[in-house]
């Protein structure tokens, strides 16, 4: 059984209060039943934090636990050297993850601290982006052809 860990980062814990127009209805724990419902051989696990070490304390415990992290940094994505540091130091693969399409938004939130030390980024298809992050890992082949 692969695991999976979904970490939220700032502001993700008011996901279906926060800016529904952008971000939804739908509060993540409530999306997270329905993820775990579709990969019932997949044991997916979830972490928020609004707390930049906190995050980076669950980085590090996850490493050689789970076969692969989704990441939402939230707004620290487009500011940590200490997240993006995190993500190198361990050998989880880790995927950066954005519910809304960040490249349409402030022009802030078009660079990001982290993703070159992510494996890949999905972002814009609203709280589908998390299950396309578990598909990558669920799919991903680890010998070179």
């Amino acid at each position: 059984m692969k695991k999976i860990l979904i970490i939220n980062g700032p502001n993700l814990n008011l996901l279906g209060k926060r800016e529904p127009d952008l971000y939804g209805n739908l509060s993540f724990e409530a999306y997270l039943e329905i993820l775990q419902s579709q990969y019932p051989t997949c044991e997916i696990s979830y972490f928020q934090s609004n707390t930049e070490g906190e995050l980076i304390n669950k980085l590090h415990e996850a490493d050689l636990e789970y076969q692969g992290v989704a990441l939402n940094a939230g707004a620290y994505t487009h500011t940590s050297v200490a997240l993006y540091d995190a993500i190198l130091a361990i050998e989880t693969p880790v995927i950066e993850v954005h519910i809304s399409n960040v490249h349409t938004r402030e022009t802030f939130r078009q660079v990001s601290r982290i993703a070159a030390a992510c494996m890949g980024v999905i972002l814009g298809f609203g709280l589908d982006s998390y299950r396309l992050a578990v598909e990558a890992f669920l799919n991903r082949r680890t010998d070179p052809c």
